[in-house]
């Protein structure tokens, strides 16, 4: 990305001054602001270097330490990888290696971390899915009692956590913070707003369908326009009405735990997240103690609205999506619409706003640099109801582990503050487009790009943004769990299996692990208590997850004009 590279390039210009501990101090702080940051951050000059001059002070008791954390590999953390990272040393003298990996390898090191006690790194960026985890294990840093107590001394006095937009996707039930979000990004739907307001198409829409084109508000709708735009012609190429991935691959069981179930109304009512049964399908009592993930227990992961939710995606990928999209992951799908042949894509994250503004993304663009894409709420399925969570959240997250000595945990928490910064932030976050700060989102520099970023702006400025959030707290182990669901789901993807067989495999799956942690006993009262099975229709004859079938799985479509919906959010 241009904005990285020019980054990387300036600060490497000055790599001859800044060069590590020998040289740590504010004449380095004071080269990087003014070679990086400029005026771009919401404190002024004078903030700026009072707060790199905290960060001198305080990291002088562990100049020339070398220190390792670790983050998957995304725009944000590359910035921060080769940009922040060296410059970080240059001021402090602080060694630090930021290592980029899979996400998937970010948790399988985390994992091992945990059940070994090794520390491998000195702090984790996960996502806050893991905050059941973190809870139940008390294997990671209370992050609230920490900055009170043994890391106060190394506690940024301006790190404003109250400025951070997604801190209650990071605290427990009990009150505590266990992460400090790092970069955010939501799960939108993502459309072509030339098309959808060119007058010929619109006409040929209402003339087929009896309404109007618009952004969908319901499955039905989405559907619809799906089926009304593969196989047009348009610019000279073959469109399609639906983007989305299929690879038996780790990336697939995020497609679905990232609230895919929850939009289609699987779960029960509440935000952040549906209880008792949340996204996943599990079910916990009023202790907040996982009680069971199949309908025989209460659970929802292999319910009517569950398999509603897997059969909608796979004849969707099969109908109206590229041929080659069923053999792609998460990585390799996303890029897809900026090549100019998707009307739509429901399941879209704004991780990838940055590839849809670059230079590789000119058929997506207007002459100005401005995009013929928007994106708005993604809509919903037949089971949803007012009140549920209605999409997914991502909140890449900080996590200082128990195992990792103190000194070392100090020395990894002066970085990750560092890299949180309002110094550093408002850049950071033009780099990325992955937004922590409510002081960032509101800055000036933002309302002068918003026109090119396609609602990315007046997303996170409206108020529907906290109805976007990520895994909860049901969630009592995700590595152990998560890795069960794109194995169920790729069986179902590819036709092995029926999506109801699928999900039964699914949730007796979760329902082993949940039995195992009980008679383990290591999460102690805050571990799984299962309910005894009964039969599926006790359940279901109640209210609230586990729903019933519906009679009807396609309700009247309703759609919504773009720029009516905007202007509701900034009124």
């Amino acid at each position: 990305m241009n904005l990285l590279l020019k980054s990387t390039t300036a600060l490497a210009l000055n790599l001859g001054v800044l060069t590590g501990p020998a040289f740590a101090g504010m004449d380095e702080a004071k080269q990087f602001l003014d070679t990086e940051i400029g005026d771009l951050s919401t404190l002024s000059r004078a903030d700026q270097e009072k707060e790199m001059q905290w960060f001198v002070d305080a990291a002088k008791p562990f100049a020339g330490m070398e220190i390792k954390v670790v983050s998957e590999t995304i725009t944000t953390h590359e910035y921060e990888s080769k940009v922040l990272a060296p410059a970080f040393t240059a001021i402090t003298g602080i060694k630090i290696t930021h290592d980029l990996i899979g996400e998937g390898d970010v948790v399988e090191k985390l994992q091992t971390q945990m059940q070994s006690g090794e520390n491998i790194y000195d702090a984790y960026i996960n996502d806050s899915d893991l905050i059941g985890t973190h809870w139940r294990y008390q294997q990671a840093r209370n992050l609230t009692d920490w900055m009170a107590g043994e890391g106060k001394d190394v506690t940024n006095p301006g790190l404003d956590v109250a400025d951070f937009i997604g801190t209650s996707f990071t605290t427990g039930p009990d009150g505590k913070l266990y992460q400090l979000p790092d970069q955010q990004f939501a799960n939108l739907y993502w459309f072509r707003y030339d098309w959808f307001t060119d007058p010929k198409i619109k006409a040929e829409f209402k003339d087929k369908y009896g309404y109007e084109l618009g952004v969908p508000v319901n499955w039905s709708a989405y559907e619809d326009i799906a089926e009304f735009f593969t196989g047009k012609t348009i610019d000279g190429q073959t469109v399609y009405g639906n983007m989305d991935y299929g690879k038996k691959d780790p990336s697939l069981g995020w497609r679905f735990t990232d609230a895919w179930m929850s939009m289609a109304g699987m779960g029960d009512k509440g935000e952040p997240n549906g209880l008792p049964v949340d996204e996943w399908g599990i079910r916990v009592n009023d202790k907040s103690q996982p009680t069971g993930s199949c309908v025989a227990r209460g659970g929802a992961t292999n319910s009517p609205a569950a398999v509603y939710a897997i059969e909608k995606y796979t004849q969707w990928l099969d109908k109206y999506s590229p041929p080659a999209a069923a053999g792609m992951t998460f990585s390799e799908a996303g890029p897809i619409p900026s090549q100019g042949a998707v009307a739509q894509q429901m399941f879209w994250y704004t991780a990838f706003t940055a590839d849809m503004v670059g230079d590789g993304a000119k058929a997506v663009l207007n002459d100005d640099g401005t995009p013929k894409w928007r994106m708005a709420p993604s809509p919903h399925g037949a089971y949803w109801e007012e009140g549920m969570k209605v999409g997914y959240q991502d909140a890449g997250s900080w996590t200082l582990m128990e195992s990792t000595p103190v000194d070392r945990a100090k020395a990894a928490w002066l970085y990750a503050q560092f890299v949180v910064s309002k110094t550093v932030d408002v850049k950071k976050s033009h780099v990325g487009l992955t937004f922590i700060r409510e002081s960032t989102i509101q800055d000036k520099s933002f309302t002068e790009r918003a026109p090119k970023l396609g609602g990315l702006v007046e997303f996170y400025r409206s108020p529907a943004r906290v109805r976007w959030s990520p895994t909860g707290t049901n969630v009592p182990d995700y590595p152990k769990l998560a890795q069960l669901w794109w194995q169920n789901i790729g069986d179902a993807s590819s036709g092995a299996k029926s999506a109801q067989e699928a999900l039964d495999s699914l949730c007796q799956q979760q329902e082993r692990v949940l039995q195992r942690l009980e008679r383990a006993g290591v999460q102690g009262d805050l571990g799984p208590k299962l309910n005894e099975e009964q039969d599926p229709e006790v359940w279901l004859s109640q209210p609230g997850a586990p729903k019933p079938k519906l009679a009807n799985e396609k309700p009247q479509p309703v759609t919504v004009d773009y720029d009516t919906l905007i202007a509701s959010w900034q009124k």
